[in-house]
């Protein structure tokens, strides 16, 4: 296998949530492969602050994936920037930490809408209006370890993330028949912003997790960026339904 199965030449990538965190790493990282990219988020000015960093080959359009009416726009205004759309990296979402017991019916389904029924939703439409007429395309979920193990305080997130997995398998069995591959990632700790305030704030809970983890350290935003051009590329041209942790080995740490 030579290195040409590892560029993403040509491609056109939509990322979602691709502004900040492991999102701006993807879309970093997809551009310097090669690929033209298109990220959304709902704040434009976090959207465009990212397409000033990296200063071209990449574009933004403003879209919440809880407004579920205003995916048919969001397909017309694709439509009107590009021909095509060969990836699509699921990656937008959030999180609540609480415990299951005091989680609202309405906190509970916030989460699901955006890091599940919007997942949906958006890529229900990227299959019907580009993929399947074209014959092609790549599908990755960034799932979480929240998919593969019980972890405390957040039952929307792990409920959403695990039903992430759900849908990845389903999918790659049912459009397969069309050349389009489906794949997930399950990050582990990464360190962002979020986790560095976080893990400052309790030393106890780092040591428990670095404790646990076989590589002995947390991950890098690049780490899942880089797994995402791979996953994206020629390279994993026979690899659909997986799911990949990235973790540093957590997910199988005792």
């Amino acid at each position: 296998m030579t290195e040409s199965f590892y560029n993403l030449n040509g491609k056109i990538a939509l990322i979602t949530g691709g502004g900040k965190g492991i999102g701006l790493a993807i879309t970093k990282q997809f551009v310097a492969a090669g690929a033209k990219v298109i990220i959304t988020g709902r704040t434009e000015s976090t959207l465009m602050a990212a397409c000033k960093e990296i200063g071209g080959n990449v574009f933004y359009l403003v879209h919440n994936m809880t407004d579920f009416n205003a995916y048919d726009n969001l397909i017309q205004q694709l439509k009107a920037t590009t021909p095509t759309i060969d990836i699509l990296i699921n990656n937008a979402g959030i999180n609540l930490k609480k415990w299951a017991v005091d989680t609202s019916v309405e906190e509970f389904q916030k989460i699901i809408d955006t890091n599940l029924t919007g997942v949906h939703a958006l890529t229900s439409q990227i299959l019907k209006n580009f993929m399947i007429p074209q014959q092609s395309g790549s599908i990755i979920f960034i799932a979480s370890m929240a998919s593969l193990f019980g972890i405390p305080q957040v039952v929307a997130y792990s409920s959403a993330k695990s039903g992430l997995i759900g849908m990845m398998r389903t999918l790659a069995v049912e459009v397969g028949t069309y050349n389009i591959r489906v794949n997930a990632i399950a990050p582990g700790w990464i360190e962002t912003d979020m986790s560095a305030k976080a893990m400052a704030s309790d030393p106890k809970r780092k040591e428990k997790i670095l404790n646990r983890t076989p590589l002995g350290t947390f991950g890098k935003v690049e780490d899942i960026a880089a797994a995402s051009v791979f996953l994206a590329s020629d390279a994993a041209a026979f690899i659909t339904g997986a799911t990949i942790p990235v973790d540093g080995g957590i997910s199988i740490g005792f």
